[in-house]
């Protein structure tokens, strides 16, 4: 069959032959979407009904994170039927099989009546969070977590960086049981760690954890290398430094290109359709006597801003130079391969839409923390820019947040995603306390009001809210560093274990300088063994 690419014209011509248009969202990693591939689409019945009455369009979700975004709730695969006039009529999730699709295929054709329900406008501005809410959103963290197997969902198990990191911040300040909660999880995701080959998978069905289905997915690998060197910071536990050298090492030798950059994904399948549960079981040599699983090799900014910022926490944590190198080496890239004016940042080599939220954003993070571990001016320019880029693209009047896409194109909408969101307040946030710009802050309370919308705020699962919220009321942990002496003793910092810190340098040869969010400041530290005992005391009396 014919699949076409996503446009403003299909429905002109929907219109024109009155036929529906048909869109199938697809992951190239994704195992459900080999399968209905392999079954649903070659089923004669279902081929002769959308031959006759339907425009079929195919789309590789992450070149496209607008449609994404509007379709993610569903899943991957997710199809969806349009009226010629290109409303929704319905949304499906997941494998349809061939018997099914055909039915609700000649269905829509007896009743084309819109059974997909209604997307509302962005949410207006809701201002700072309640206590109220915030109290909401902290029982519902909790009452979320399954205490009994681990991790903070049931039925899919897998590593939520956002709440496992909330759960990490709660630790480091005394919290028992939130400490018992990230163990917990952590503890579980060693199972998804591919001995063999490294990386994660993306997550196990079941409600356990060894039940994987085993696609490899940028998002996961970097976050996952992300929280599991944070909690081998805080916990010590080697386990949890092996898995991070382990998806590091991955990064490193499945997903970098000659270039530099970094590649998308590796698909769950070593053949199309067929779960691959037998041959990720074998070792090294017996899996490449069969082949390899496909790679993704699309050079995204977003995936490369998600290594890079996640490959430079971790090799400043763990003396890695290698990572640090490959790290600056994905940023450089984006600037010299995706840099598309104005401080932004294009998805691909050419976007057919866009721009896009994700882009910028993860490219600003990345810039903010080479600046943390150099100092050298042009990347906090560089995020800088990239905010307002965010500022000046993102924002709809009088509507809350940040949206995910610039509309392109009429048949396009405006869609929000809370992670986004999130990740919009911790980074302008930072960049306000490093910069002092108020139009950062600005743009800060703008994804926070977003966030502290109750049905935003409240969604499964509540993490990553509580996180941006509690970062927005309280100050940084802040390093000044000031002479050549000072830039060799912060290695020390790299090693302490909270990412909510800012790294400033001052002209002077005074050492390093530690100011706490009670006012406090440390009298300047020229020795590393000092330095490293009061950051110990810090931890103790849970300062930070």
């Amino acid at each position: 069959m014919k699949w076409e690419g996503w446009n403003p014209e299909l429905f002109q011509r929907a219109r024109r032959e009155k036929r529906y248009v048909l869109l199938e969202m697809e992951a190239v990693w994704c195992h459900w979407c080999h399968v209905m591939e392999e079954t649903t689409y070659k089923d004669p019945e279902v081929l002769g009904k959308l031959q006759e009455h339907y425009i079929t369009v195919k789309v590789d979700q992450d070149s496209r994170p607008d449609l994404a975004s509007r379709y993610e709730e569903y899943g991957w695969p997710a199809t969806i039927i349009f009226a010629p006039e290109g409303n929704e009529i319905v949304c499906l999730t997941g494998y349809i099989p061939p018997k099914r699709m055909a039915s609700i295929l000649q269905g829509v054709v007896d009743d084309p009546s819109p059974i997909a329900k209604t997307v509302p406008l962005p949410p207006a501005a809701a201002g700072p969070m309640s206590e109220e809410l915030r109290a909401q959103a902290e029982a519902r963290h909790f009452e979320h977590y399954d205490f009994k197997e681990g991790g903070y969902s049931f039925f899919h198990k897998f590593l939520n960086w956002d709440s496992c990191e909330y759960s990490l911040r709660r630790a480091l300040e005394g919290d028992a049981k939130s400490a018992l909660m990230a163990r917990k999880t952590l503890e579980g995701q060693l199972h998804l760690v591919d001995p063999v080959w490294g990386g994660v998978y993306q997550y196990s069905t079941d409600n356990d954890w060894v039940h994987p289905h085993f696609e490899k997915i940028m998002e996961h690998q970097a976050n996952n290398l992300r929280i599991f060197t944070l909690a081998a910071l805080y916990f010590k536990e080697p386990r949890y430094q092996r898995a991070a050298d382990s998806i590091a090492g991955y990064l490193l030798t499945f997903l970098r290109s000659p270039e530099g950059a970094f590649y998308t994904s590796q698909d769950a399948d070593l053949v199309k359709g067929v779960h691959s549960a037998e041959y990720f079981g074998l070792d090294d040599r017996g899996r490449r006597a069969l082949g390899m699983p496909t790679i993704d090799r699309h050079n995204y900014t977003r995936e490369n801003g998600w290594a890079a910022e996640a490959l430079l926490i971790y090799g400043q944590a763990f003396h890695r130079e290698e990572a640090i190198k490959a790290g600056r080496e994905a940023i450089e890239w984006i600037v010299r391969e995706r840099r598309s004016g104005e401080g932004g940042y294009r998805h691909d080599a050419r976007d057919e839409a866009g721009p896009f939220l994700g882009d910028t954003l993860a490219a600003g993070r990345a810039f903010l923390a080479m600046y943390q571990m150099t100092g050298e001016q042009k990347w906090l320019q560089l995020a800088e820019q990239a905010a307002d880029f965010v500022a000046s693209h993102f924002v709809a009047s009088g509507r809350a947040g940040l949206s995910t896409a610039v509309l392109s194109s009429p048949i396009d909408r405006l869609t929000y995603l809370r992670d986004e969101n999130i990740l919009a307040a911790r980074f302008c946030n930072l960049l306000w306390h490093l910069g002092e710009r108020e139009a950062d802050k600005k743009l800060r309370d703008q994804a926070l009001s977003y966030l502290a919308v109750p049905e935003v705020a409240l969604e499964f699962n509540t993490g990553g809210v509580l996180l941006a919220d509690l970062e927005s009321r309280r100050d940084p942990l802040h390093f000044t560093l000031g002479g050549p002496l000072a830039e060799k003793l912060a290695v020390s910092l790299a090693e302490f274990p909270s990412f909510y810190r800012i790294i400033t340098r001052a002209p002077q040869p005074t050492g390093i300088l530690v100011c706490d969010d009670r006012g406090v400041c440390s009298r300047p530290f020229k020795d590393a063994e000092a330095l490293s005992q009061y950051l110990s005391r810090l931890l103790r009396t849970a300062a930070r």
